[in-house]
């Protein structure tokens, strides 16, 4: 498990008070935790927990689905810029929160047209810019060596764990305040597998990182902080070595040493 770096925690984000709705159904029940900066935040629990939905409503993916409804705040700090506010566009809300799913879906489109799209969206048109931030998306994602000699080939020529870090490239070239992955690992092999857990830790130098996972030697090895959700509420949240070694709930205790899950 990685050791958060020294000095005073600085605030990235703070969900306050979130509740979320799929129709009737209310899936988070006031939830409550901070995303401290360039830390790794890990989110995990048992399948259907609400994990997965929380992550999304850091970006609001949830508003491309009717019926849903959110109360409370997900607040960027130090912009102070609500998230699941409805006056917030977002769209605009994407490009500052860069997501990565669970399996690769790199566009129909070249590997470089991949990474381009949010600085298309940004409004960036001049080439020799488009070029340089494509560069440095690529080589943030340790692929640059890899494909810089391909970048007009499909993207759906790459390899999967390569499609996965392009998928890291193309949410990074728009320059994101958060980074969120949603088991960005679990199509993956173990090799592709080692490749993105030291490219997260290389990342969160730079960028803020919450990721969702469902393997816990996964989330021991590669956060700071891990949030335990359950029933789609936030039973505890702390140090990652404390909650995995010394946690406070029994719920937590019970999850992480295997009784449930």
């Amino acid at each position: 498990m990685l050791t958060a770096p020294e000095g005073p925690h600085v605030l990235r984000a703070e969900v306050k008070s979130l509740k979320f709705w799929y129709g009737k159904f209310q899936a988070l029940h006031g939830v409550n935790m901070p995303i401290w900066d360039r830390q790794v935040t890990a989110i995990i629990g048992p399948s259907g927990c609400g994990k997965s939905t929380l992550l999304r409503c850091f970006n609001r993916i949830h508003d491309l689905y009717p019926g849903i409804r959110y109360e409370g705040e997900v607040n960027l700090a130090p912009e102070g810029v609500n998230l699941v506010d409805r006056q917030i566009d977002p769209i605009m809300v994407r490009l500052l929160v860069g997501m990565v799913f669970q399996k690769p879906n790199p566009f129909p489109k070249s590997i470089f047209e991949n990474v381009a799209a949010g600085l298309y969206v940004r409004g960036i048109k001049n080439r020799s810019e488009l070029e340089g931030r494509v560069e440095t998306a690529l080589r943030q994602a340790a692929l640059w060596d890899e494909v810089k000699d391909r970048l007009p080939k499909p993207a759906y020529e790459l390899s999967g764990g390569q499609q996965q870090r392009l998928c890291i490239a193309r949410a990074l070239a728009p320059q994101p305040k958060l980074l969120l992955l949603d088991e960005p690992t679990s199509a993956l092999d173990p090799i592709a597998t080692a490749r993105i857990e030291e490219l997260i830790d290389e990342l969160v130098k730079d960028v803020t990182i919450v990721i969702v996972t469902h393997n816990m030697a996964q989330a021991a090895r590669i956060s700071h902080q891990t949030a335990f959700m359950h029933l789609g509420s936030l039973v505890e949240f702390g140090d990652t070595g404390t909650i995995f070694t010394n946690p406070q709930a029994a719920q937590t205790q019970d999850y992480v040493t295997g009784r449930f899950g």
